[in-house]
């Protein structure tokens, strides 16, 4: 699909469509009038928002990126959110200790993942925990 069409879908109006790539609004009248070529950079990452997908690899084939909720969510449907990730090396490394000594589980019982509100809620942060 043409960049063109992927700015018609997501961003209705050049000013949007600026502001997303951080160019003047000019700049994006010319890319879809064909005056000026889009900048590769530009169109990769409008490929990456318009379809909510991962780098074009086949490693990540099934992976999605869910913006409004900020989680990557994998092919089994399973979301984790950055914190999540951050620790994901320690739960790897734990994980392989525990194998070591109890060997393996069977079949293993699913959590859905836990809340993860995001730090700013209607214009307010939230309050701190005590």
């Amino acid at each position: 699909m043409h960049v063109y069409a992927r700015c018609v879908q997501y961003c209705w109006r050049c000013h949007d469509a600026a502001a997303f790539f951080h160019v003047q609004p000019i700049t994006v009248q010319r890319w879809l009038s064909g005056e000026v070529p889009v900048n590769p950079m530009a169109e990769k990452l409008m490929n990456i928002h318009a379809r909510g997908y991962l780098p074009l690899d086949h490693r990540w084939n099934g992976f999605k990126v869910h913006y409004d909720r900020a989680t990557l969510i994998t092919p089994e449907r399973r979301e984790f959110n950055p914190k999540e990730l951050l620790s994901f090396a320690y739960w790897r490394d734990e994980h392989r200790q525990l194998v070591e000594r109890h060997g393996r589980i069977d079949s293993p019982k699913f959590y859905p993942p836990k809340e993860h509100p995001l730090p700013f809620r209607g214009g307010r942060r939230m309050p701190a925990k005590p």
